[in-house]
């Protein structure tokens, strides 16, 4: 990954995180001195910040990644002030519905469920999955998942995902856990087989922990999108915004600096 991050520092930190999910903690806002500090108007957002490169936290606690540069762009553009709220990610979408936030940037992908509960944007990114393994595991396609155990993160796209394999192609254990920290975590305890997540995400554990992995051949998931409240009268401004973002290069600039291969 062109942007560096430590797995074992995100580790720690989210026993930290996951004690104050769903609050607004201080510094939290994601800009700098914004707090108290400036008249606009606020533009609540909630993310989980457990999966980088999209969204974490760095050694001080503050947020960064993908998701968090492209929700300060928005907000800009705007004329916003941002401040982020973490939570689990299988809460944000209860989140939105009942108001207690704006919108949610958290690498969620735009889903036919999930168009049940919520309002998507236009997409803004699409990465596909992929199963990650020990580097010296015989799993190496679809075929050699049989009988094993695949870890996904609860209430992803991923989980969803693992189930419709499970019942098309091949037979394996599911394990579900709260977040992408805890299940590389689980990986490299030998409690699960394989972990099954964003490619994007994916590759920079594979590069930071020497681990291996291949693409999932099966399907093309859906993008990722800001979800909102249904109905709400942000998503023609935050498509507006997202639209100058490709046109102008900002959204590539962002994909470079945080989800390109080195």
């Amino acid at each position: 990954m062109s942007k560096k991050w430590n797995l074992f520092s995100a580790v720690a930190l989210s026993a930290i995180v996951l004690t104050a999910c769903g609050t607004d903690t201080t510094g939290s806002t994601a800009k700098n001195g914004a707090e108290g500090s400036s008249d606009k108007k606020v533009l609540e957002m909630a993310t989980s910040a457990d999966f980088p490169p999209f969204e974490s936290r760095d050694t001080a606690g503050n947020f960064e990644g993908f998701d968090i540069d492209l929700a300060n762009y928005i907000a800009d553009e705007m004329g916003y002030e941002l401040k982020i709220q973490d939570m689990k990610f299988d809460g944000l979408i209860g989140a939105l519905q009942s108001d207690r936030v704006d919108l949610v940037l958290s690498g969620m992908s735009a889903t036919d469920k999930r168009k049940k509960n919520v309002d998507f944007s236009i997409e803004y990114n699409r990465s596909g999955e992929m199963f990650i393994t020990l580097k010296d595991s015989d799993i190496q396609t679809l075929e050699d998942l049989e009988g094993k155990t695949v870890g996904v993160q609860l209430g992803t796209i991923q989980e969803d995902g693992a189930n419709k394999i499970k019942e098309d192609t091949v037979d394996f254990e599911l394990k579900a856990v709260d977040n992408a920290n805890i299940l590389i975590q689980e990986l490299l305890s030998n409690r699960i087989d394989v972990a099954y997540m964003d490619k994007a995400v994916a590759q920079g554990y594979i590069a930071e922990q020497d681990l291996a992995g291949f693409n999932d051949p099966t399907t093309s998931s859906p993008g990722m999108a800001v979800a909102f409240p249904k109905g709400s009268d942000l998503i023609k401004e935050v498509n507006a915004a997202i639209e100058k973002a490709e046109e102008s290069g900002k959204l590539q600039e962002l994909k470079d600096k945080w989800l390109s291969e080195e």
